[in-house]
């Protein structure tokens, strides 16, 4: 049977680039190695990472912002007013690890033409609210934490917001706001 985010007992990624990370959560806190090539082995380099209470930037693709909610719309148009850093490479690793290290929120909100998002929740939301929330950060789809939703498919989508507990119980309250939850 399919199960909840909550009964994950571990998630991680590995992001390459210059150099080669591996971040992990076995269910007790986030840890991050770095490859170390003149050995071969991953080194613990950011022991018990936390994401921030609050964080100063945001992360979503913009060229959706005629397809979304009043509440995706009025949170970024808040964080536009504060003059708050939009940042989206376009990959969810990247995006969310710039989230874990430096706070704030990712955003992959549902659309008019896409209602039940497009990430999917078995292999790409569940793992990153997993390690948010380890992380001391907070998840939500519109509707309720990630990690609470009983998948239904192993291929289910859902939308995703996740990062720093205090922006995303920000755009929780207008999903209330706006009677969307």
């Amino acid at each position: 049977a399919l199960q909840p985010g909550r009964n994950l007992v571990a998630a991680g990624y590995a992001l390459y680039g210059s150099a080669t990370m591996l971040v992990l959560s076995t269910g007790n806190g986030v840890n991050g190695f770095m490859l170390d090539p003149s050995i071969g082995e991953f080194v613990l380099t950011d022991p018990n990472m936390r994401v921030k209470e609050k964080g100063k930037i945001y992360s979503l693709n913009e060229g959706y912002a005629n397809l979304w909610d009043d509440a995706v719309k009025e949170f970024v148009a808040g964080r536009k007013a504060k003059k708050a850093g939009a940042r989206y490479i376009g990959s969810m690793v990247a995006d969310v690890h710039r989230t874990l290290k430096y706070g704030g929120i990712f955003m992959y909100p549902a659309t008019s033409d896409t209602p039940k998002g497009k990430l999917r929740l078995m292999y790409e939301c569940n793992p990153m609210a997993f390690l948010i929330s380890q992380a001391g950060g907070k998840s939500f789809n519109g509707k309720q934490d990630i990690l609470d939703i009983v998948p239904e498919d192993i291929h289910q989508r859902t939308p995703v917001i996740l990062g720093s507990k205090e922006d995303v119980q920000e755009l929780i309250d207008l999903y209330k706001k706006h009677k969307l939850c």
